[in-house]
């Protein structure tokens, strides 16, 4: 059984730790990842269609988070690909092989889920070598690869602890270094970090994502979770209603979503009210910017402009076009809010140095810088 899906008791908290930098020739990229690839998934529950023909190629080594709403179809896919679900059509394929319907003890995966699933009558030395118990590992080859692996997640002095006299944040390690000590070609992470605070969610993060580009394992990691996605994946797929909006590596995913839903579910994005001008030009503060390629497709008349805090210029200005109405302090950028004409309220991210100037009440000028724009339905 590569698979482990014993239940497993949940934790509040934890402490981070760092990962090992001294890893043995067998850890460092022994086992390359294999290239996996979903082809056409359709998967339904009753009336529910939870996929809809999905379709999505990750590369070998490669980090690729699946990002949306609750109910997307983002869990479904993973779980198809780790053999938990059958699909109702469609194929998986691992190194060139259908395994679609290989059984999920058969699949050589390792997954680690939200609820940790460590055996509570375990110490983490014996959890972390199970599968290579039922690989019928030697005993004393599988307590030294259980020890490395508790090693390279900063676990060794929990080796005899259980899962009960460990934190949430130590435990999930645990569950990591199961799933790694298979060496598995394919790595699934069901929303891994949900469960725990913020410290240690950022902790453990950078640790996954170290170990990945270590280990060189292929890995699907599932998430609700914009920033996390962000920050841990080569490429983030943003899913709505069963199918992938896009799929980019974070920045262009960040600075040019392919729509709208994409532009506000990824980030904190403003909409202003525009007119379009043709096909291909849009006026909204007094001024006329280019569209995007493509987005006005279907549209006329008035749109929603949909641009980014730091994609708006604003200075103080007496006869301006809106009001201060609050500020927010992130560091060396602060967040300023503005009310325009028309009760429309747009925040607008400045240098903090600058924003000093703008305390609420002032008068300013809010303005696009001219660049290519995103336009939408008016809400």
């Amino acid at each position: 059984m590569t698979m482990n899906t014993a239940a497993g008791q949940q934790a509040e908290g934890g402490t981070g730790g760092v990962v090992s930098a001294a890893l043995s020739p067998s850890t460092q990229a022994s086992s390359p990842g294999a290239p996996v690839a979903l082809t056409d998934l359709s998967r339904s529950f009753g009336a529910v269609r939870a996929l809809a023909g999905l379709s999505l190629e990750i590369a070998p080594g490669e980090l690729v988070a699946l990002l949306g709403p609750s109910g997307c179809g983002k869990t479904t896919a993973l779980r198809i690909l780790a053999g938990f679900e059958a699909a109702d059509s469609g194929s998986v394929t691992v190194d060139g092989k259908d395994i679609s319907r290989i059984p999920a003890a058969k699949r050589d995966m390792g997954m680690v889920f939200q609820s940790y699933s460590l055996f509570p009558n375990m110490t983490a030395l014996d959890n972390v070598g199970f599968g290579l118990r039922m690989r019928k590992q030697h005993g004393s080859e599988r307590s030294r690869r259980a020890a490395e692996l508790l090693d390279m997640v900063g676990l060794t002095d929990q080796a005899r602890k259980y899962p009960h006299q460990m934190s949430g944040g130590q435990q999930q390690r645990v569950a990591l270094a199961r799933a790694l000590a298979i060496e598995p070609r394919v790595l699934l992470l069901d929303e891994p970090l949900s469960a725990l605070d913020a410290k240690v969610r950022l902790q453990l993060r950078e640790q996954i994502r170290a170990l990945q580009q270590r280990l060189g394992t292929t890995t699907l990691f599932v998430t609700h979770d914009q920033e996390e996605a962000l920050s841990i994946a080569d490429r983030v797929g943003v899913m709505k209603e069963g199918k992938l909006e896009q799929v980019a590596e974070p920045s262009q995913l960040y600075d040019q979503p392919a729509t709208a839903f994409v532009a506000e579910f990824v980030g904190t994005m403003n909409r202003i009210p525009g007119e379009l001008e043709g096909s291909h030009d849009v006026r909204a503060l007094g001024v006329v910017v280019p569209v995007h390629a493509d987005a006005a497709a279907g549209l006329s008349g008035a749109v929603d402009v949909l641009v980014r805090p730091e994609g708006l210029e604003i200075a103080v200005h007496s006869g301006g076009n809106g009001i201060v109405t609050q500020k927010t302090f992130l560091g060396s950028v602060t967040r300023v809010s503005v009310l325009l004409s028309g009760d429309v309220t747009v925040k607008v991210d400045q240098p903090s140095v600058t924003a000093a100037a703008m305390s609420p009440g002032t008068s300013v000028q809010v303005s696009l810088p001219g660049m290519p724009v995103l336009v939408a339905e008016c809400r």
